[in-house]
């Protein structure tokens, strides 16, 4: 009697195999993976455990922020890109009802339910950077459905370019110092009064935010591990502690600086942390505003 009622189960899960094994096939084809988070995982140990960035996860899902992740959500996973942007994402192929609608020489595309800027810069083959910048995008994270969007370089339509920032009033005019400017997403190196360089920034999201004040570097490391809550990075480069567990690194898990991404640290470009690094001593005032 068991070996029938194990022959019967036997059966049935070859036929379950048969049934779903052409969506897992459809999945891996497509480049996708969809993961259900877990209870104890965010985005960073999502993205390590996938060889993906966090800004990539984030626009693929449309996520606003770094805790917008809850136990039994499915996430898009897109498919891994080098650090260093050698290969570029595959862009598929739109279907032929669904091209973009042109208006009066531009290329516009209405935001359908379900998209977001990462998969429509996909789709048109320009970058979220260049889309952001043509529709005057605060926050590339946040489109709604039935938006109109211009696509840049598309029938002759510019992409419109940043205006040059204007650097904030010297803190003290006499030797140097950094200052970061939150709302700006930036940080600028003072000598004396003048600005000698800057550089773009993510400093602390909503959650974790960068502590506003007045400080100095009390510690530098060329590589140090940082650990967290859901986070382990180890060798973070060029860092500057500044307040507590608060610093200046380099940064080599994301590339979406102009937009606050850390838990309270002040996120550059590892060459740029280099250059900050190098030119600024221990002791050196780091100014924080809003």
């Amino acid at each position: 009697m068991w070996r029938l009622a194990f022959k019967r189960w036997m059966v049935l899960g070859w036929v379950m195999a048969l049934l779903f094994a052409p969506a897992s096939l459809a999945l891996a084809q497509d480049g996708t993976i969809t993961h259900v988070v877990e209870s104890g995982e965010d985005l960073f140990s999502i993205a390590a455990r996938y060889g993906a960035s966090v800004p990539a996860i984030m626009l693929a899902n449309g996520l606003p922020n770094l805790d917008a992740v809850y136990v039994g959500q499915k996430l898009v996973i897109p498919p891994a890109i080098p650090m260093d942007g050698s290969v570029a994402p595959s862009i598929p192929a739109p279907s032929a009802p669904q091209g973009p609608t042109v208006q009066e020489g531009a290329t516009t595309h209405v935001v359908a339910r379900g998209e977001n800027l990462y998969r429509i810069s996909l789709r048109y083959g320009v970058s979220v950077q260049a889309m952001a910048w043509a529709n005057g995008l605060r926050n590339p994270y946040l489109v709604y459905v039935g938006q109109r969007l211009v696509i840049p370089n598309r029938s002759g339509t510019p992409v419109p370019q940043p205006g040059p920032s204007v650097p904030p009033p010297a803190p003290g005019g006499v030797g140097k110092e950094i200052v970061v400017v939150l709302h700006e997403q930036k940080v600028y190196a003072y000598e004396n009064g003048q600005v000698v360089h800057s550089s773009l920034a993510s400093t602390g999201i909503a959650r974790y935010p960068t502590p506003v004040g007045q400080y100095r570097i009390y510690t530098k490391y060329i590589s140090t591990l940082m650990t967290g809550p859901g986070y382990y990075l180890p060798n973070v480069p060029y860092t500057m502690y500044f307040h507590a567990g608060y610093g200046l690194h380099g940064t080599y898990w994301h590339h979406n600086f102009g937009h606050p991404m850390s838990h309270g640290c002040v996120n550059l470009p590892t060459p740029e942390a280099r250059w900050f690094f190098e030119w600024a001593p221990v002791g050196t005032p780091v100014i924080v505003r809003a």
